[in-house]
């Protein structure tokens, strides 16, 4: 979001003209119980919301340098590095969860700036509605503070 005005939107998924989570398109996301808790992301065939959101800007040729980025879930070691790269501003989670990897998560947050690494409160304290199917992760999660 740049001026108050939405520049791309991303959903996590399967890439395009594959099978989706929701149908078994993804082994560890239709059988999580296999995989520990945080762990074996790079057997997920899924894109992640943040990922998808600028993969379509870079497509459709939107530039995302100094934007702000909203999200769901506070997003993965990842989709943070690539936020970095793109130069994003400003990210604005809705539920923490805690990384593994604490110390090397930090020195992102640090290079982003820690003012423009927040959780966001929204009226509905409860905010499952945002969660969707990943409802029980995101319950998960907000029992974690963020760093």
């Amino acid at each position: 979001m740049r001026d108050r005005r939405i520049l791309s939107t991303g959903h996590n998924g399967t890439p395009t003209a594959m099978t989706n989570c929701e149908d078994g398109g993804c082994h560890r996301c239709a059988h999580p119980e296999a995989y520990p808790p945080g762990e074996a992301y790079d057997v997920c065939i899924c894109v992640h919301a943040e990922q998808n959101a600028l993969l379509a800007a870079a497509r459709f040729g939107v530039a995302v340098e100094d934007c702000t980025v909203y999200t769901t879930l506070q997003p993965c070691f990842g989709c943070l590095k690539e936020l970095l790269q793109a130069s994003v501003r400003e990210v604005c989670y809705l539920a923490p969860w805690e990384s593994r990897f604490r110390e090397q998560y930090a020195a992102l947050v640090d290079r982003l700036g820690r003012e423009n690494f927040r959780r966001v409160e929204v009226p509905d304290a409860d905010a499952s509605w945002a969660l969707g199917r990943s409802a029980a992760a995101g319950e998960r999660a907000l029992g974690h503070e963020p760093l």
